[in-house]
Order: structure tokens, then sequence, then C-alpha cells
């Protein structure tokens, strides 16, 4: 009895298949009698035809779904190997990256010497992680790798793996790793590049709704390919890169066996600038007057797309001017174009033009004066996006963290236009409101999550959930948050007040002339006998008293 009940357990479908066929069979055989005989006659002999273009059209699709979508369709690559002798590409041809080319150096030896690792008893890298902003040269860096190891190169970016189609990416997957392991077998090793790995890698969903299962299959199927059950020694080195945080991308991808290295890759230092733009100013005619090393200092967080953009929209502008050469002209409106955007041409009553002249001056000066690490590189009164001025202005160096006194300047800086106007007018405009903005985001993250206001407060209590902190503790963060504006305010108040004929000077040149750069911003301060302060680092409000025991 047992016996039977498991072979019907196990063979339920088929015995209900069976079943509902000789029901239909019965049914039918019972429908056929109750017809008249001329129309039973009639069916009989068109049930043959019938059957015959039921199987007929089932083989032409099974032979479609499996020819086109599994073999020559979606789940088709075109890939074919690059050659590392056809990439040409150097680690001597990638411009700066200093700290990224000594790690890829070392992955590039490794890779070589790859069968005394492996004698050893050592696994040969699988997996490279290229982490870092666009445009930075994360594709140059793969392509050296592959040159300088002199092996085949294949490349696919993560969207290709995508589809409508839930299992197409993975069938792709599994395409690409043979055709990998057919170039490793005939070259020794062979690199696989993924670009924009977050596509497939990022963190796997699970819902009973069956939502992101496309994704998920198509990264369990990497995941396998790279280290699982079927991994084979084929010398397969799968490098990936992506311009999110490494975070986003699931943990069971980041882990030991599967990318092994993660290299991470910056913007380019003063110096990488400067070699960046005396490369990309070679392939171009451009005058002798043009200081490469002024033209770095203002390219502070650009990356190296960013700077062959400047020099050929420079390149085009000069065309359009009829020009031989690209001058600095050139290349500062070039910059101004790519960062400001194009100017709108809005036609502005005399009196708004002056507002938003003395708006700017505010800012330019409280920015030239007061800031410990900030410079202007243009003020103007040109419209551009959805702003009928502004000032923009670049850190002097490379900042990779912020201090009491950066922030507590960007507030005065961002408060320094709404002083201006009043001071000027006795009243102010709408244009203060972004300002503002930034200024109370500044300030409440200063009382809130650094542990920067009088108080002592120490905690980023922003974690806490609201409803878990006492009216009293926000009551005290968000004075602490008013304290640091009104404080900012009033030192910002007596500034300007104390330089008026700076500000006066700027605001009336700049409605004269609509732009004006550094050169012109310092050569009116000094004119007016005016002087960059000192920056102390320890002023008299943010040192720390000694607790008394």
């Amino acid at each position: 009895m047992r016996k039977w009940k498991m072979f019907f357990k196990n063979n339920w479908v088929w015995i209900a298949l069976i079943g509902g066929g000789i029901l239909l069979v019965f049914f039918t055989i019972f429908g056929l009698s109750k017809l008249e005989s001329f129309y039973r006659n009639m069916t009989l002999a068109t049930m043959p035809m019938q059957f015959l273009m039921v199987a007929a059209n089932a083989l032409i699709f099974v032979f479609f779904y499996m020819y086109f979508f599994m073999r020559r369709g979606f789940g088709h690559l075109k890939k074919s190997k690059i050659k590392s002798e056809d990439i040409k590409v150097h680690f001597s041809d990638v411009i700066g990256l200093e700290s990224a080319k000594k790690e890829a150096l070392e992955v590039v030896q490794l890779i070589k010497d790859r069968k005394q690792v492996q004698k050893i008893g050592g696994k040969i890298i699988k997996g490279i992680l290229l982490m870092g902003p666009p445009g930075c040269g994360k594709t140059l860096l793969a392509k050296a790798i592959a040159t300088e190891c002199g092996i085949p190169f294949i490349y696919m970016a993560g969207s290709e793996f995508v589809e409508v189609f839930v299992g197409v990416g993975a069938s792709r997957v599994r395409n690409l790793f043979k055709k990998a392991r057919e170039y490793a077998y005939a070259e020794g090793a062979c690199i696989v590049f993924i670009d924009e790995i977050e596509v497939i890698g990022r963190g796997r969903t699970f819902s009973y709704m069956g939502g992101g299962e496309e994704t998920n299959s198509t990264q369990n199927q990497l995941l396998v390919e790279m280290d699982g059950l079927d991994s084979r020694k084929s010398n397969i080195i799968v490098i990936a890169a992506t311009n999110a945080n490494e975070e986003v991308l699931d943990k069971a991808l980041v882990r030991p066996g599967r990318f092994d290295r993660k290299i991470n890759i910056y913007f380019p230092t003063l110096k990488e600038r400067e070699k960046l733009f005396e490369f990309y100013l070679k392939k171009v005619k451009y005058a002798p007057s043009v200081k490469i090393d002024r033209l770095a200092r203002k390219a502070v967080y650009k990356s190296p797309a960013d700077i062959e953009n400047i020099i050929q929209e420079a390149a085009l502008i000069a065309a359009r001017k009829k020009k031989e050469l690209i001058d600095i002209d050139d290349l500062s409106e070039s910059m101004d174009r790519i960062d400001l955007g194009l100017e709108t041409h809005l036609e502005m009553t005399p009196k708004e033009l002056e507002q938003t002249a003395y708006h700017e001056a505010g800012h330019a000066v409280c920015i030239y004066m007061l800031h410990p690490t900030n410079d202007v590189f243009k003020i103007t009164v040109k419209s551009h996006k959805n702003s009928l001025g502004l000032v923009a202005y670049h850190p002097k160096e490379e900042l990779f963290s912020h201090n009491r006194e950066k922030l507590l300047a960007d507030i005065e800086v961002s408060l320094s236009g709404y002083i201006a106007e009043k001071i000027k007018y006795n009243t102010t405009t709408n244009g203060v409101a972004e300002d503002f903005k930034n200024a109370m985001r500044i300030a409440n993250s200063m009382a809130w999550q650094l542990g920067m206001g009088k108080s002592g407060l120490v905690g980023d209590f922003s974690v806490i959930p609201k409803d878990e902190i006492s009216s009293k503790l926000k009551e005290k963060l968000n004075n602490e948050t008013i304290e640091i504006m009104n404080r900012c305010l009033k030192k910002v108040e007596k500034f300007l007040a104390g330089n008026w004929d700076c500000v006066h000077a700027v605001a009336q040149k700049l409605i004269v002339q609509k732009e004006l750069d550094f050169d012109d911003l310092e050569e009116i301060i000094h004119g007016l006998g005016k002087r960059k302060p000192e920056i102390k680092e320890i002023t008299e409000h943010n040192k720390y008293k000694p607790v008394k025991k």
C-alpha cells in the first residue's frame, strides 16, 4: 500500500495528464456519437489535419525558442577576445593614478607568476574590483593590466546581461565564461572586464512576489562561475568597475575568493592634473601664454575625462571665433560653460541687476577675505540655469575632511549675500532661499551629528528615532543650530560693514563688466589697500576648556 502511495506521490503529474487525456478522448467520442452522420463524418475527416497542424506549430515554436532564444538570440554573445597586443595601453600611458597603478602592478606580477604561485599551492587572483568616480580611468587601467600581462581581454557592460526574459542574463554569464575558458586554455589566462558591475551585482532582494528575479539569477550564476562548486582551474581573472559605493554590492560578490583585490581610484592630484593638461594640450594648438600650472589649480576635483572635455570645448570655442590657437580666454570660457552651464540671456531691470551685483559681491568678498580653503574663480551677474547671478569657487587644494573652521566659513559665505542686500537696501529678496537652506543644513549637521556646538553635546543624534529623543534634548540641539547661525550672522555683518568699500567697488565693477575673475577681484581689493587676513587655525570661540578634576 505504501509503495502505491509513494508511486502516486512521485508520478501524480503523469497520472493526471494520462487521466485527463483519457477523459478528453471519452468526451470526444461521446460528443461525436451525438452528432448527425454528416457532421460526424466531416469532423472525423478533418481531425487528422488538425492534429498535424497543432504538432507542426508546436515543433516550430520549440525550434525558434531553442535556436534563437537559447542559442542565437537573447542568450547569445557576440563578444570576441581582444588581443593584448591590440589594446596597446601600457602603465606609462595611464597618467596619474599613481597609488592605483602600484596596486595594479602588483596584480600584474602575480598574474605573470601564476605558475609559480600555483606551484607553491597558492591560487591565482580571481577578481579585481576598481572603484571610483566616473571618468577617472578605471577602464583604461583594466586595459593596461591586460596589455602588461599579455593575455586576451573580453569586455562587457553590466547592462548587456539584463533582459526582460528571466534566465537570459544567467545564460549570457555562462556563455561569457565558456568563451573565457576557451581563450584561457589557448592563451594560458584570460581577463573578463565587466563595466558598471552594480547593474547585476547590487544586493539581492528576495520577495514572494518575484521582484528582481532576473537580476538575482544573473548574479547567482556570476557567483557560481567565479567561485562555486563548478569552478575549474581555468585562470580567468574578472575585473569589474563601478562608480557606486562598495556597500551597494552584494556581500557574497565582494567576499574573499571572488573579488580578492579592491583598488580605489581617486581624482588626480595637482601634479597629476598638470600632467593631464600637458598631455591633452599636446593634441591641440595652444598659445604659449597658457599657464598649465594655473589651469591645474583651477581644476580641483576634476577627473581626467573632465580635463579632456575642457580642452575639447576650448578648441570648439576657438574655432567658432576663427582663432588659430587656443588661448587662456578660451579655456576659461570652456570651464565656465562646463561648470556653470550656458548663459540663459535673461533681461533684468537696472534695479534687479544692481541688487544681484551687491548680493554676489557680498559672497565674493567674504570668500576671498574669510574662507580658509576656497578661492573665487568667477563672479557673474549673467543668468545661468535658474540663477540670476552666482559666485563660482573652488578649493585651493584637495581636502578629504572638513574641520570646524571650514564649515563655519561655509555658513558665513552663504549668509554674506543676505547681509550685503540688507546693508545696501535695508531689505532682502527671495534670492537668499538657497543660501539659507545650505547654511541651515551645515549648522544642523554641526549640532546634531558632529558635536560642534558650544554645549559640549557629542554624538550623532540623527541616528536616534525622533520619537525616542526627549523634547528637552531636541530643543537644546535646535538651539545649538540657531546659535551657530546667529554667531555666523553677527560675524559676517560686522565684517561686511567694516569692508563695505570692497563690496561696493566689486558690485559697481560687476554691473559694468557683468563678469569678474579672481585677478579682477584681487586687483579691486588690493587697490583699496586691503589684504586677505591670515586665517588662524584655532580661534577664540573654538578653544576647548580643560576639564576641572
